[in-house]
C-alpha cells in the first residue's frame, strides 16, 4: 500500500489537521507525522506513516481548561482515526 492507496479514513498530518480545524477553530495547528522514527516498536504498521503523531495546537476552546480536559478534546476530535490506525498521539497544547 502507498500513500496514494491510503482509505479516506487512514490517518495522515494532513486529515488530522483538516479534523482539528474544523472542531477546535485552533490559531496554532502543527501536526507531525513521527510514525517513521517508531518502526518497529508496538503500533507500528510497518508502513513507516499513519500510526505515530505529534500535536502542537492553540485553540481558544481550550481557556479555563486543565490540561487533561484540553487533551480529551483533541482525542474526543480524533476519535475516528483510532480504528484505523492511530496509535500514539502526543499533544503539545501551547498558548
Amino acid at each position: 500500500m502507498t500513500a496514494n492507496d491510503q482509505s479516506p479514513s487512514f490517518p495522515t498530518a494532513g486529515k488530522i489537521e483538516t479534523v482539528l480545524r474544523n472542531a477546535l477553530s485552533p490559531t496554532t495547528l502543527e501536526v507531525i507525522d513521527e510514525s517513521a522514527a517508531h518502526a518497529g516498536h508496538a503500533g507500528s504498521n510497518g508502513l513507516g506513516y499513519g500510526t505515530h503523531f505529534r500535536v502542537r495546537i492553540a485553540s481558544p476552546r481550550f481557556a479555563g481548561l486543565n490540561r487533561v480536559a484540553q487533551h480529551r478534546l483533541v482525542y474526543d476530535a480524533l476519535r475516528d482515526f483510532t480504528a484505523a490506525g492511530l496509535h500514539a498521539l502526543a499533544i503539545e497544547v501551547r498558548s
